[in-house]
């Protein structure tokens, strides 16, 4: 299994604090938000490589913190191009990116490099194990307002994705999904066919929105909490809740 983690974005919402530095090097607790998402995945077995796609303005930084952030596999640090927020080129095509310049021919864990989990991924990934197919996580939003900003899926009694909706105006369930997902490998070489069929590319779930109407796609529920930081106040609750402990 290969672990990708989407870095590539310019958080303008968060300025100045991400005004010519990458979101995901922003420290919680004194310790960078990537860091301790790469440190749980040093505790899965299975994974042999991690890849960060960047962008060309941040890579110095990712570069700096993998020389000084020694990691037991493998870093792969990806330049996707872009230089602002106008020429970014969406998580959907970050991934595809990097699946490309890679040739990427295995099982893909995916993940947002400005989320944290109050849980271990090694739970998510024995999860995908158990279900021998692609996965994605969930949990349950009643917040009408929220729902209308994430994505949202319809899953059925024993947790398979029936439909998933980017951002919609009028929910068709309360499971938010979180950009967490689990590839099969055979799955992985499929998704390039997604810019060809009217996939959306610059929220990480259009690119799920499209998979679930071609393969199977199973949605396990979080254990724990999870913390987006997507501007200014989330950043700062993250600060003062998060504790770093997995379960």
């Amino acid at each position: 299994m290969i672990a990708l983690v989407l870095a590539a974005g310019y958080a303008t919402r968060l300025y100045p604090l991400t005004k010519g530095f990458p979101k995901p090097l922003l420290e919680v607790q004194g310790k960078p938000v990537l860091s301790w998402l790469l440190d749980d995945l040093e505790t899965i077995p299975g994974i042999e490589e991690y890849v960060i796609a960047s962008n060309h303005v941040f890579l110095p930084f990712f570069q700096k913190w993998s020389r000084e952030h020694p990691l037991q596999r493998k870093v792969t640090i990806l330049d996707d191009g872009s230089t602002e927020n106008e020429n970014r080129l969406g998580a959907v095509k970050d991934i595809l990116f990097s699946i490309g310049s890679l040739g990427l021919d295995d099982d893909l864990l995916v993940l947002a490099g400005d989320n944290l989990l109050e849980f271990s991924l090694g739970r998510f990934v024995d999860y995908f194990h158990q279900k021998k197919a692609s996965c994605i996580l969930r949990f349950e939003e009643r917040n009408l307002e929220r729902l209308r900003r994430t994505g949202v899926a319809e899953v059925d009694s024993d947790g398979r994705v029936l439909s998933m909706e980017e951002k919609p105006q009028n929910p068709k369930s309360t499971w938010a999904v979180p950009p967490f997902y689990c590839f099969t490998r055979n799955d992985v070489g499929h998704l390039p066919e997604s810019l060809g069929q009217g996939c959306k590319t610059d929220a990480p779930g259009s690119l799920i929105s499209w998979a679930c109407g071609r393969f199977p796609i199973w949605a396990m529920k979080m254990p724990a909490a999870r913390f987006d930081i997507g501007n200014l106040e989330s950043y700062e609750q993250v600060q003062k809740c998060y504790r770093g402990i997995l379960c």
